[in-house]
């Protein structure tokens, strides 16, 4: 198949009817990066009828898909998280970005830039405070074209 450029590639809002080829983007994410636990036709199963669920509208789950020559190449998941409300001027939620996942063959030819963007700009909208998400290597300096800093004020416990 030939590699498209970004300029070949649209993004979209996904859909429940995409939850199958986003099950295998996501399949495809995390057996390049652990060991498996589960094959993938059950895990694509399982997978499946949980995004079918969070793309239904609505909910606090939101997902963009890229698309080139009607093959899915890439799909970047992003959680808005309420916050307690706030007697002062700070936004009372917050984005989680996760699952951000382009084909190799796609990559650095902009189609994570025009996911990443239209994440960003739905992120916006709602007004929330920031974005959280846990970078690999190979992702950082995709992130700080786009502005992300190293956080300090945040920890975590690993359970």
């Amino acid at each position: 198949m030939k590699v498209a450029e970004s300029r070949n590639v649209s993004v979209r809002l996904a859909a429940p009817a995409d939850a199958p080829a986003l099950a295998k983007l996501r399949f495809d994410l995390r057996a390049s990066l652990h060991e498996l636990r589960e094959d993938e036709a059950p895990f694509v199963e399982r997978c499946t009828r949980w995004m079918q669920e969070r793309l239904g509208g609505g909910g606090r789950w939101r997902c963009w898909i890229a698309e080139s020559e009607n093959v899915q190449v890439g799909s970047l998941w992003v959680q808005l998280v309420e916050k307690i409300p706030n007697p002062i001027a700070k936004p009372e939620s917050y984005v989680y970005l996760t699952n951000f996942y382009v084909r190799p063959e796609h990559r650095s030819k902009g189609v994570g830039s025009k996911l990443l963007a239209e994440a960003l700009a739905w992120s916006k909208s709602r007004n929330a405070e920031l974005v959280l998400l846990c970078p690999t290597e190979r992702s950082k300096p995709l992130y700080a074209r786009h502005g992300f800093l190293p956080a300090e004020d945040f920890m975590e416990l690993v359970l």
